[in-house]
């Protein structure tokens, strides 16, 4: 898809912005795959949702300074560092004072996110607090598990997730398509979790946490990530048409990740490891063929 495109209304497309976990990271072995952490933009149609607010919030207002809905609904998966460090700068966003960003945050028993926020940035952790800025800032709780429906109509499924403080899954579906992000998780045994997979059954895309591999996961149990190969297990045991892995390890080069992408495609041919500023288009008969096909790599 290329963004510079109008937007079919049936579309239901993916960006990614960040795709690493834990850290940024930049360098020469990280050019393919990206170094920013996570950030997702989810359009259904022109209906624009944005998963998490890592470093990857900065390139995607920067590539946005326009066209920007004045209200903006920013969906957390939870605030662990590596998905709340960035919100300050989402430029385009955070200096209009006519913007107002709608914060969701369902992994705290329906507590928003104000206090752990307020908290983050604030001296002696960041140079100044959030009211200082142009924007307007409201924050909503809700209990993962509960969907969200918002006042235009629309409807996003939410499932908590095993991860240290919890984490939430979404589910969004549109024009028949639905995608499913389900990170940060750790794989359960029994595997999958029955919980889980009729959440993601029948998933035209499932975008799952393989930051480990089996060999680091035996040393890591416990940190609240998992592998493509549960990746792999869940998407065929649901049914799905296609498997994106994110929250990419920081230490693991274009190289091996390469490496990591084939094997996983042997057992899996309609997967892949997803790359910073690659668009899905989410249901595309190419992204059940190869997906690779249906990924634009754009600046």
């Amino acid at each position: 898809m290329n963004t510079t495109s109008p937007v079919s209304d049936d579309a239901l497309t993916l960006r990614f912005w960040g795709v690493r976990g834990s850290t940024p990271v930049s360098g020469p072995e990280y050019v393919e795959f990206g170094g920013n952490t996570p950030c997702l933009e989810i359009r259904c149609g022109d209906r624009l949702f944005v998963l998490d607010a890592g470093s990857g919030i900065g390139p995607f207002g920067r590539s946005n300074t326009e066209g920007l809905p004045q209200e903006i609904d920013l969906l957390f998966s939870h605030l662990h560092l590596d998905h709340t460090a960035g919100l300050p700068f989402f430029k385009p966003a955070v200096f209009d004072e006519t913007r107002t960003i709608h914060t969701y945050c369902g992994n705290l028993d329906g507590a928003c996110a104000t206090e752990a926020l307020d908290r983050l940035f604030s001296p002696p952790l960041f140079p100044v607090s959030l009211d200082v800025l142009p924007c307007s800032l409201k924050h909503h709780g809700f209990k993962a598990g509960e969907p969200l429906v918002f006042a235009d109509g629309s409807r996003v499924g939410t499932i908590l997730l095993n991860h240290p403080q919890g984490s939430v899954g979404y589910r969004f579906e549109h024009a028949g398509k639905r995608l499913c992000v389900i990170s940060d998780i750790e794989h359960t045994d029994p595997w999958p979790d029955p919980a889980l997979l009729a959440f993601v059954q029948d998933a035209d895309l499932i975008v799952y946490d393989g930051m480990f591999t089996e060999g680091e996961y035996c040393r890591c149990a416990g940190w609240g990530h998992s592998t493509w190969q549960k990746g792999v297990e869940l998407a065929k045991a649901a049914n799905a048409k296609a498997l994106a892995i994110i929250h990419l390890h920081p230490g693991h080069t274009d190289a091996q990740l390469r490496q990591v992408e084939a094997d996983m495609q042997a057992m899996m041919p309609a997967s892949f490891i997803a790359r910073e500023r690659q668009t899905v288009d989410v249901g595309a008969p190419s992204v059940t063929s190869r997906p690779q096909l249906a990924l634009a790599l754009t600046a």
